[in-house]
């Protein structure tokens, strides 16, 4: 079966439907194709009892006046779903009997917690804070990095101000090298709270996270900035994402998973896809827009053999463990935060989000849990069967006893608990060995030193984690919009946010 579309999206997470939404709200006749049998993708949901589980992403940011999401869903004539500032942010426990880092949303009370936990520390902080706020300004403008032809050199060199210029020589810096300037490198409890925080939004420690990436996203829980929880659950955000591609006349396809990408003699692509029942279809379309990580492309089609070797040496950093449970909400502590953060060896540092009362997420009077921490996906490839049981559920009772321990509640607290592995994240998204994020935000692979959305393929175009900005969903959109952008100035066209 062969039909004949303008524009193929393939993936419905946040950044295939940003796209297709984009498009279909331009007039173009856009099909996504999806292989799970619900959108949302590491944003999605899944559902056990009265329990709904956010998969893996937890909170979000850019709903703010100017922010990505507010930008984009303004554009689509779409509400901002409801949502809850996080104030603070996240609560990190050092786990070294000093009292918890509280990451306060307003600046002036964020700045006082920081001198009382990082005194000496202020310049380090207001470097970053220089580089955020240049960085910010650019990034504002939508530029197209990295640059890969004449238009994406024109798009960037109008968003490229003094401010830019000025923090130019940062851009092959990491974090760590931040400290150094500063004079804080020898202040290690400040760098055990950074390493935790950039893990999170960078998949990289300090050592390793692009010095203006990381400026960035110490700043995000600050006004006029900040971190939202969602009402009912992450899934939101994909179902208005959907509902804006089918009210403007795209489809979108459930239970496609893409066999192969074929390049037409003449012009345009065929996407082959297969239903788990069998059935096979044959899309053509004039351009393809793929949200997959990029490492999932070799399988699918033929490339320039030195763009192939580029893609097959790409590693993402880490795989993880979420642990999935739930507990009667007076079993934790009366001022429990929606999301904190504890440092530790084994299982290893955790990020917990803790559902609010009235949120959607389990029946009054009760809360989910939601403890993740990173693995590497190495180490559950090649388990037999029997020895993956087992090291689940090693890691599984470390995880429990963790928690317990931490927030105060017995062993039999639990009403549900459940632990998902690279193994079973592989299985349900098809993200090679389960990895989560994207590539690491190192500053050999950030901004103009990254993975181009423009590819070498004609009329192919690349979004997701793995394309500048970077993770997140606020990252995501902002790389669909790109990729969309120069689809359209390719057709002649032009696509600007309102």
């Amino acid at each position: 079966m062969e039909h004949d579309q303008d524009v193929i999206v393939i993936g419905g997470g946040i950044a295939g439907l940003t796209a297709a939404a984009l498009l279909a709200h331009a007039g173009t006749r856009v099909t996504l194709l999806e292989a799970h049998h619900q959108l949302g993708g590491c944003a999605g949901t899944f559902r056990r009892g009265p329990y709904t589980f956010d998969v893996g992403a937890t909170q979000v940011a850019g709903f703010e006046v100017g922010g990505s999401h507010a930008r984009i869903f303004r554009h689509l004539q779409l509400p901002l779903p409801a949502a809850e500032q996080l104030d603070p942010g996240c609560v990190v426990d050092l786990a070294d009997g000093s009292d918890p880092i509280r990451i306060w949303h307003e600046p002036t009370r964020w700045h006082q917690e920081r001198l009382r936990q990082f005194p000496g520390s202020e310049r380090f902080w207001a470097l970053c804070a220089w580089l955020h706020r240049h960085n910010w300004s650019f990034a504002e403008q939508d530029p197209v990095l990295p640059v890969r032809s004449g238009w994406d050199l024109q798009r960037t060199l109008q968003a490229v101000g003094l401010g830019t210029l000025a923090s130019a020589p940062f851009s092959l810096m990491t974090v760590a090298d931040l400290l150094r300037l500063t004079g804080c490198a020898q202040q290690q409890r400040l760098r055990r709270f950074l390493d935790l925080q950039l893990r999170l939004y960078s998949q990289e420690p300090c050592e390793r996270t692009a010095a203006l990436y990381g400026a960035t996203v110490l700043q995000m829980v600050q006004a006029p900035l900040g971190l939202w929880h969602l009402q009912g659950s992450m899934q939101v955000l994909s179902e208005q994402l959907a509902g804006a591609v089918r009210r403007d006349g795209g489809t979108i396809q459930l239970r496609q998973r893409v066999t192969q990408l074929e390049r037409c003699d003449a012009d345009g692509w065929r996407v082959h896809s297969q239903h788990p029942d069998g059935r096979r279809q044959s899309l053509h379309c004039n351009e393809l827009i793929s949200s997959l990580p990029p490492q999932c492309l070799p399988a699918l089609t033929p490339m320039p053999e030195g763009y192939k070797q580029r893609i097959n040496r790409l590693k993402a950093p880490s795989g993880a463990l979420v642990l999935y449970g739930a507990v009667n909400r007076d079993c934790l502590p009366a001022d429990c935060p929606a999301h904190l953060q504890r440092d530790g060896q084994d299982p290893g540092s955790l990020f917990v989000s803790i559902s609010r009362d009235g949120d959607g997420r389990a029946p009054k009077g009760q809360a989910t849990v939601i403890a993740s921490v990173f693995t590497d996906p190495d180490r559950w490839v090649d388990l037999s069967e029997t020895e993956h049981q087992e090291r689940k559920a090693s890691a599984l009772q470390k995880m429990c006893s963790t928690l317990e321990h931490w927030l105060g509640f017995p062993s039999d607290a639990w009403n549900h608990v459940e632990l998902s592995t690279p193994r079973a994240f592989a299985h349900w998204t098809g993200r090679p060995q389960g990895i989560v994020g994207g590539l690491g935000q190192h500053p050999s692979r950030f901004g103009p030193f990254g993975l181009a959305s423009r590819t070498p393929m004609p009329d192919l175009w690349l979004c997701g984690d793995s394309i500048y900005p970077g993770e997140g969903t606020a990252g995501v959109s902002l790389s669909a919009l790109m990729a969309c952008q120069q689809l359209m100035a390719a057709r002649g066209q032009s696509l600007t946010l309102r």
